[in-house]
C-alpha cells in the first residue's frame, strides 16, 4: 500500500516542480514590464523625444519616396530613343525600352513579361482608354540589315494575343524589316506592325503609339486624354 501511495505523490510533486519554472519566469516578466513602464512614466520626456525622432524619420522616408516618384514621372515623360540606340540594345533591354515607352505614353501598368513560355507576349499594357495591348518584340542587332520579320512570327502572335492574353490590340514591334507577306497577313488578321520607320517616330516622342497606328479599336472607357 505504501508503494502504491508513494507513486502518485511523487508524480504530483514532479508536475508541481515543472510548473514552478514557468511561473517564476512569468512573474519576473511581469515585474520587468511594470518596472519599465514605471520608469518611462517617470522619464516621460524620453517617449516624447522618441516620438519626434520617429516622426522625422518617417516623414523623411515618405518625402524621399515622393521625390523619387516625381523624378520617375518626369523621366518617363521625357523618355526618348534614337534608332541607333535601340539597335545597340540587348533583346531583353529592347523589351524594357518598349515597356518604358508605353509607360511614358500613360500605360501605368505596362510590364515586360517576355521569356521562356511567354506565348508570344513580351510586353503587356493597358492604355489610358482602357484597351489591353499585347506586344511581341523582334529585335535585330543589325537593324535593317538583319533577318526580316516574317509571317510565322505574326502567326504566333495571332494565335495567342487575343485567345490567351485577352488583347484588344495585338502588336509586333521590330527595329528591322518586315516582309510584304507578313504585312498582308497582319492586315487580314487585324494585327498591327510597328516597323523600323514607325518605331523611330514613336521612340522619338512624336506621338503615342495608338496615334501612329491605323484601325486601332475604339476606347473601352472615357478618358481625360480623349
Amino acid at each position: 500500500m505504501r508503494r502504491r501511495t508513494r507513486g502518485p505523490a511523487r508524480r504530483r510533486r514532479r508536475a508541481d516542480d515543472r510548473l514552478i519554472g514557468p511561473l517564476l519566469a512569468a512573474v519576473l516578466g511581469i515585474a520587468l514590464v511594470v518596472a519599465v513602464v514605471h520608469w518611462l512614466l517617470v522619464h516621460w520626456w524620453i517617449l516624447a523625444v522618441g516620438a519626434v525622432l520617429a516622426a522625422l524619420v518617417g516623414g523623411g522616408w515618405l518625402y524621399g519616396r515622393q521625390q523619387r516618384a516625381r523624378w520617375e514621372a518626369v523621366r518617363a515623360q521625357g523618355l526618348r530613343y534614337g534608332l541607333p540606340e535601340l539597335d545597340a540594345l540587348h533583346h531583353t533591354r529592347f523589351e524594357d525600352a518598349v515597356r518604358d515607352l508605353m509607360r511614358r505614353d500613360g500605360c501605368q501598368d505596362a510590364l515586360r513579361v517576355g521569356g521562356r513560355g511567354d506565348l508570344g507576349a513580351d510586353v503587356k499594357a493597358t492604355d489610358p482608354y482602357g484597351r489591353r495591348w499585347v506586344i511581341q518584340c523582334k529585335h535585330r542587332r543589325n537593324g535593317p540589315a538583319g533577318s526580316a520579320v516574317g509571317t510565322p512570327d505574326l502567326q504566333v502572335l495571332n494565335g495567342t494575343a487575343r485567345q490567351v492574353h485577352g488583347a484588344d490590340v495585338a502588336v509586333i514591334v521590330t527595329n528591322g524589316r518586315v516582309t510584304a507577306p507578313a504585312v498582308a497577313f497582319a492586315q487580314q488578321q487585324r494585327l498591327h506592325v510597328v516597323d523600323r520607320h514607325t518605331l523611330g517616330a514613336w521612340a522619338s516622342g512624336s506621338r503615342p503609339l495608338w496615334e501612329l497606328l491605323r484601325a486601332v479599336p475604339p476606347p473601352r472607357r472615357p478618358s481625360g486624354l480623349s
